[in-house]
C-alpha cells in the first residue's frame, strides 16, 4: 500500500504522478485541488498541448519521449489523448537552419526519428506554408498534439481504480511539519494526514512551498495564444485529407522559432501561440484575486492585442491563408517559469515534502514516472524504448531539474522574477552551449575579482559566481600563435587565449581560481564512518593524505565526485564541484558528525604547472611540509592556507585554500613571487581543455547520474575490499556501456556536446563533453557507447550539424 501520500494539485502533473505511484503499489494517494473536476484553473486548463520532443537537455528529451509513448496509448471513451500528427520546425535564417541540423542530432541520439526537409518538402507536408518564407525544416513524425484535460482525466481514472482519492474544491491552507518532517496538510475542510506531500501546484507552487518553509523559485509568466476565424483553405485541405474528427488535426504542428511562433489546428481554425512578446510575470499571491485583466480561470489573463500584433504579422507572412483572417479570441495564459526554464523536482530539505513544479505538458508523463521511481525505489528512472514489462527502468539524471540546484543567493523574489523573465525572453533563441552572456550580472564575487578585472577577464557565470573564462591580458602570450583557429559555431564564445593559457599550465605555472567549487569540512567522531559508508574507496588513511572518491546512489550510479583530505583523526576537508554533490553528502548524515559548507567564507587558488613546486618553495615554511605532504595546514608567505598537493590535469601543482578575506593577499604573494617564472592567470576554458586532455572525468565533464564507475572508466576508484558502501552492488556490476574518448580525424573541428555518435549508419551513442588537447593539437570528445565499441582504434563518426566527422577511440589515462 505504501505510505500515505497527498498530492497538491490535480493538473496533468498531479494526475500523472497519482497514476504512476498507484501503479507501483503506493495506493494510499489523495489528490487535493481547489478547482473543479476537469478544469482546475491552472495551466493544464488552457494549454495548447503542442509536443516537440527534441531538446538540448538529454533528460528533457527522455521525459518527452516517455510522455508521447504513454499518452499515445491512452483513450477516454474512444477519444485519443495524443494525436501523433508530427511536428515541423521551420527556419527562416541560415543560422536557424544550421540549428535545425543540431536539433536533428539531438533527436537521432535519443532514438527519435526525424527528417531534414527543403522548402518544397516543408510546403508539401503543410500546404498552408509559404515556401518562399522558409529555408528548410525539421520533421519529427512522432511529435504532435496532446489533449491535456483528457490525458489528466485518463490518468486520474486509472489512479482512482487502484485506490487513489481525488478531492476537488479543497483549498490547502498549510503544510503540517512536526518533528522535523511532514505529517500532513491543513485545508479549509480540515486536516489530511500524510507521510509524503508532493506540491504539483504549478503557478501556486511558491505559496505551497512557503507553507513548509521551502522556497520554490518560479514565476507565473503569460504566454499569448489566439484562435483565428474559420479558414476556408484549411477546411478544403482537411476534407481532401479525409479528416473525420472536426476537433482534430491533419497537418503537423508548426514551430517557427525565428518568429517565436507555434501553430496548430482547431477544426477549421488555427491556434497561434506566441512567446516573442514582452515578459509578463504575475504574482503567485494574486492569482485568485478578481481584477479587470482576469479571464475565465485563474491562469488566464485578458488578451493584449498590441503585444500580439507583431506575432500576428509574422504568422500571416508564414501562412498566407491568414491574410483575410482575424483573431476571433485570445488569452494571455499563465505558465510557471523558473530562472533557467527547467523543472523543479525532488525531495526538499523538509523530509517527506517533494516538488513536481514547473513541468510542461510535453514532459509531464515522463517526469511523473521518473519522480514516482525516485520516491518508491530511491532512484529516478524511466523505461527504455521497446523495453518489456519485466525489464528494469534505466536511471535518468535529473540534476538539471533538481529543485535545489540554485544557490540561496539566487533565491530572492526579485532575482527569481528577473531571471525567469530572461528565461522566457530566450525561450526560442539559439542557445550556444558555451555562451558567456549571463542571465544577469553575477551576484557572487570571490576575493580575486579585482585582480581578474585588472587582467581583462572575460567573465561567465557559474551558479551565480563570476568566473573568468579567459584573460585579455594574455593575448600577447607567444602560445596564442600555436593555437589553431576555430571556425563558425565552435569559434563563438571562445578565444585562442584560452588555448594559450592551457599551454602555459603545461609548460610553466598558472593561477586558477577554484573558488566556485564547494569546500566542505566533515568533522566529529563519526566523520570517517560517514565517508566510508558513502564512498567507493577506503578513506581510513594517515593524516595528511588526500584521495579521490566517488559517492553513489542505491543503483551504483555516480552522484558525487569527492576530493577528500584527512586533516585529523575526526576531521576531513572535502571538495566537490557542484551544490548538488555537496547536498548528497550532507543529506546522508547520521550520528555524531557534522558536514559544514565553508564555500562562502573561503576561497581557493590552483597553482598549476611544472614550476608550481619552485614557486611554493619560495613562499612556504622551511620544512617543506607543504611540498611533501598531500594535505598540510601551513603558510604561503604571511597567508595561512590549507595546501593540497596534486592537480586533476596531469601536471604538478597545488590547491591552496584560505579565508575569503585573505584571498587577495594570497593572490598577490603568489603573483609577485611567480613573476620570474612566467606566471599567468588561466580561466575556466583552459581548465576544461586540460581536464579533457588529461582524461579527468568529473561531474560536468563527462560524469552524470546515469553512469556507474565502471561505465565511466573509473572502476579503479572502487575498492571491493573495503566492505559495505552505498551502491556497492551496482558499482561492481558489468558495465552496460562505456564512456570513451574519441579523437576526431580533423584536428581543426571542435564539437561541443550532445552530438550523436555513429557506427556506419547507426547511432550508437552521444557526445557528453568535448575540447581540444592543445599540447597535442587533437580535438577530443567524450562519448557514451556500447562496451563492444570501447576499444582503442575503433572507427566511429560524429554527426556535427550537416557533416559527418570521422573519429577513432583513443586510450586516455583516466584520472
Amino acid at each position: 500500500m505504501g505510505p500515505r501520500v497527498v498530492i497538491v494539485g490535480a493538473g496533468i502533473v498531479g494526475c500523472a504522478l497519482a497514476d504512476e505511484l498507484t501503479a507501483r503499489g503506493w495506493t494510499r494517494v489523495t489528490v487535493l485541488d481547489q478547482g473543479e473536476p476537469g478544469r482546475t484553473g491552472g495551466s493544464t486548463s488552457h494549454a495548447s498541448g503542442l509536443v516537440f520532443q527534441a531538446s538540448g537537455d538529454r533528460s528533457l528529451t527522455r521525459f518527452a519521449r516517455a510522455t508521447v509513448a504513454k499518452y499515445g496509448a491512452l483513450r477516454v471513451e474512444g477519444r485519443a489523448c495524443f494525436r501523433p500528427v508530427g511536428g515541423l520546425e521551420v527556419a527562416a535564417t541560415r543560422e536557424r537552419l544550421a540549428d535545425l541540423h543540431r536539433r536533428h542530432g539531438w533527436a537521432t541520439a535519443a532514438g527519435i526519428e526525424s527528417h531534414l526537409l527543403d522548402p518544397a518538402e516543408c510546403a508539401a507536408l503543410h500546404p498552408l506554408l509559404d515556401r518562399e518564407v522558409v529555408l528548410g525544416g525539421l520533421h519529427v513524425p512522432s511529435d504532435g498534439v496532446a489533449v491535456p484535460l483528457l490525458a489528466a482525466q485518463a490518468q486520474a481514472r486509472a489512479a482512482t481504480g487502484r485506490g487513489a482519492e481525488f478531492r476537488h474544491g479543497v483549498r490547502v491552507t498549510g503544510i503540517d511539519v512536526r518533528g522535523g518532517r511532514v505529517r500532513g496538510v491543513e485545508t479549509d475542510q480540515g486536516p489530511v494526514r500524510a507521510e509524503v506531500v508532493v506540491s504539483a501546484a504549478g503557478m501556486w507552487g511558491p505559496l505551497v512551498g512557503a507553507m513548509a518553509g521551502v522556497t520554490v523559485p518560479l514565476a507565473p509568466m503569460a504566454h499569448q495564444y489566439a484562435w483565428t476565424t474559420p479558414l476556408r483553405e484549411l477546411d478544403v485541405l482537411q476534407k481532401l485529407r479525409g479528416l473525420v474528427d472536426p476537433g482534430g488535426a491533419t497537418f503537423p504542428v508548426l514551430r517557427h522559432p525565428d518568429a517565436d511562433l507555434q501553430v496548430r489546428e482547431h477544426g477549421d481554425r488555427l491556434g497561434v501561440g506566441a512567446s516573442g512578446h514582452r515578459a509578463m510575470p504575475a504574482d503567485p499571491a494574486g492569482l485568485d484575486r478578481p481584477g479587470p485583466d482576469r479571464g475565465a480561470i485563474p491562469s488566464e489573463r485578458t488578451f493584449t492585442d498590441l503585444d500580439f500584433e507583431p506575432s500576428w504579422n509574422a504568422a500571416q507572412a508564414l501562412l498566407p491563408a491568414l491574410a483575410d483572417a482575424k483573431v476571433e479570441r485570445g488569452i494571455n495564459g499563465l505558465f510557471p517559469f523558473t530562472p533557467d526554464g527547467m523543472p523543479l523536482l525532488g525531495e526538499t530539505t523538509v523530509p517527506g515534502f517533494w516538488l513536481a513544479e514547473a513541468v510542461w505538458i510535453t514532459h509531464s508523463a515522463g517526469i511523473a514516472a521518473a519522480l514516482a521511481s525516485w520516491m518508491v525505489d530511491g532512484v529516478p528512472a524511466l523505461p527504455e524504448p521497446g523495453a518489456g514489462p519485466h525489464d528494469a527502468p534505466a536511471p535518468v539524471d535529473v540534476s538539471a531539474s533538481h529543485h535545489d540546484r540554485f544557490d540561496p543567493a539566487l533565491l530572492a523574489p526579485a532575482t527569481v522574477r528577473s531571471r525567469a523573465c530572461h528565461a522566457f525572453d530566450e525561450i526560442d533563441d539559439i542557445a550556444h552551449p558555451q555562451r558567456l552572456s549571463p542571465t544577469a550580472r553575477p551576484l557572487r564575487a570571490g576575493p580575486f575579482e579585482a585582480r581578474h578585472r585588472e587582467l581583462g577577464a572575460m567573465v561567465a557565470e557559474l551558479d551565480g559566481w563570476a568566473v573568468p573564462a579567459w584573460f585579455g591580458d594574455n593575448a600577447d602570450l607567444p602560445e596564442v600563435c600555436e593555437v589553431r583557429p576555430r571556425r563558425a559555431w565552435a569559434g563563438r564564445h571562445w578565444s585562442p587565449i584560452a588555448g594559450a593559457e592551457a599551454l602555459v599550465v603545461r609548460r610553466a605555472v598558472a593561477l586558477v581560481d577554484l573558488t566556485s567549487r564547494h569546500r566542505l569540512e566533515v568533522t566529529g567522531p563519526n566523520a570517517l564512518g560517514l565517508l566510508q559508508q558513502l564512498t567507493t574507496v577506503d578513506l581510513d588513511r594517515p593524516i595528511g593524505t588526500r584521495a579521490r572518491a566517488l559517492a553513489l546512489d542505491r543503483a551504483g550510479r555516480i552522484r558525487a565526485d569527492l576530493d577528500v583530505a584527512r586533516l585529523a583523526r575526526d576531521r576531513f576537508a572535502v571538495g566537490v564541484g557542484t551544490r548538488l554533490e555537496a547536498r548528497w553528502l550532507a543529506e546522508h548524515v547520521l550520528g555524531d558528525v557534522e558536514v559544514r559548507d565553508d564555500t562562502a567564507g573561503t576561497c581557493a587558488l590552483g597553482v598549476w604547472g611544472p614550476a608550481a613546486g619552485v614557486l611554493l618553495s619560495r613562499l612556504t615554511d622551511p620544512s617543506g611540509r607543504a611540498r611533501t605532504t598531500d594535505a598540510a595546514e601551513t603558510h604561503v608567505g604571511p597567508v595561512p592556507v590549507l595546501a593540497l598537493r596534486g592537480t586533476p590535469v596531469g601536471v604538478d601543482g597545488f590547491e591552496l585554500r584560505t579565508r575569503a578575506d585573505l584571498g587577495a593577499a594570497l593572490w598577490d604573494v603568489l603573483w609577485d613571487a611567480g613573476a620570474t617564472l612566467g606566471i599567468v592567470a588561466a580561466g575556466a576554458r583552459a581548465v576544461t581543455s586540460l581536464l579533457v586532455e588529461a582524461g579527468h572525468r568529473t561531474v560536468g565533464t563527462g560524469l552524470d547520474a546515469e553512469l556507474t564507475p565502471a561505465e565511466a572508466g573509473l572502476d579503479h576508484l572502487v575498492d571491493p575490499g573495503k566492505g559495505l558502501f552505498l551502491g556497492r552492488e551496482g558499482a561492481l556490476a558489468p558495465p552496460g556501456r562505456r564512456l570513451i574518448a574519441l579523437a576526431l580525424d580533423e584536428p581543426g573541428e571542435v564539437v561541443l556536446g550532445e552530438e550523436p555518435v555513429l557506427a556506419g549508419d547507426s547511432c550508437v551513442g552521444q557526445v557528453v563533453a568535448a575540447e581540444v588537447a592543445h599540447s597535442e593539437d587533437v580535438s577530443l570528445a567524450l562519448a557514451v557507447v556500447p562496451p563492444d565499441l570501447a576499444h582503442e582504434g575503433t572507427e566511429l563518426a560524429v554527426e556535427y550539424f550537416d557533416r559527418r566527422l570521422g573519429a577513432r577511440v583513443v586510450e586516455r589515462t583516466v584520472r
